[in-house]
């Protein structure tokens, strides 16, 4: 992985009337990963995709892609991007072969160039078999991987998905994450907005934080669970009956703490670092209590969300509607 930037953006401000959906946002990507924008429903995300993909001009404040201007250079910034949006872009009276053909006429690829690229794409995405069938008659993930296959007709170095799970069920969700982690490994480098914590945390290598129009953080997923502090370490017992004595040994090895039960016969309890699973593992072993799980891991995402803005997420999504 190389460290040059794809995206850089810096003060990147924008106002609709009354409404700012930008407030000064910075913004980098380095090369080859995938860069999650993390918020609720009207966070300012799409606004900074529109802005870093040239449809809009932001108020004020200055972004590169590729090292060319978004307002200066807009022309040539569009032809090494792909942009898909929240909804499906496609014609739904074409056939999926006809879309793509039709992009890569467009992008100047030649009757026959475009005609093989969308054989290429149409295999790569499984929908070979559905390729001269219209548009219309595919169920909603069919769509969005149509909708994402014409977004790389011409091969572009740099990929925006603006929320592009929005409305798939979990399953259609694991596709959409495998062809992101494809395109990655294939050299692209993809800027992903979601709502979804677990996408982010699935998928990005590092995650920005967006609310009200402004970044409130920036790391890792790792190092942005780690804003919580501590870990945690949960134990299932294999015998109901010991979960006090589970208790007790949890109780023990952290110094005090008192284990919550948090799903019924399962406990969990803070932890201060990796020592407190060894020492907890033979504690069990020596008091005869035999287990079912036994994990150690960082706070969600969700926690940290909660931490970071004092919402959960689904106070969010209300606070959005």
């Amino acid at each position: 992985m190389t460290t040059d930037l794809v995206i850089e953006a810096e003060g990147l401000t924008k106002r609709f009337g009354s409404t700012q959906a930008l407030a000064g946002v910075d913004l980098v990507v380095p090369r080859g990963t995938v860069h999650g924008v993390l918020g609720p429903n009207g966070a300012g995300k799409t606004t900074a995709v529109r802005i870093l993909s040239t449809l809009l001009t932001p108020d004020t404040g200055t972004a590169r892609v590729n090292g060319l201007d978004v307002v200066r250079d807009a022309a040539r910034v569009r032809r090494s991007i792909g942009l898909t949006g929240q909804y499906a872009s496609v014609d739904e009276d074409l056939t999926g072969r006809q879309n793509l053909v039709l992009f890569g006429t467009l992008l100047d690829l030649g009757r026959t160039g475009a005609r093989a690229r969308a054989a290429e794409l149409l295999a790569w995405f499984d929908l070979a078999d559905a390729a001269d069938r219209p548009a219309k008659t595919y169920s909603g993930g069919m769509r969005r991987r149509l909708d994402l296959a014409a977004s790389l007709v011409g091969r572009p170095d740099v990929i925006f998905l603006d929320e592009p799970t929005t409305g798939l069920d979990p399953a259609k969700r694991e596709d959409m994450w495998d062809v992101v982690r494809q395109l990655v490994a294939d050299g692209s480098t993809v800027l992903l907005t979601t709502q979804y914590l677990e996408e982010a945390d699935a998928l990005a290598d590092e995650i920005t934080v967006v609310d009200h129009g402004r970044v409130i953080a920036h790391d890792t997923p790792d190092g942005l669970k780690r804003v919580v502090g501590g870990q945690t370490l949960e134990v299932r017992p294999a015998d109901p009956a010991r979960l006090a004595d589970t208790a007790a040994v949890l109780a023990h090895v952290t110094t005090g703490a008192r284990p919550d039960e948090i799903r019924k016969g399962v406990l969990a309890v803070p932890v201060a670092d990796d020592a407190a699973l060894t020492a907890t593992v033979e504690r069990l072993a020596a008091a005869g209590v035999a287990v079912t799980e036994l994990s150690l891991h960082l706070p969600s995402l969700d926690e940290v969300f909660f931490t970071l803005t004092g919402r959960t997420t689904a106070a969010t999504e209300e606070v959005a509607a």
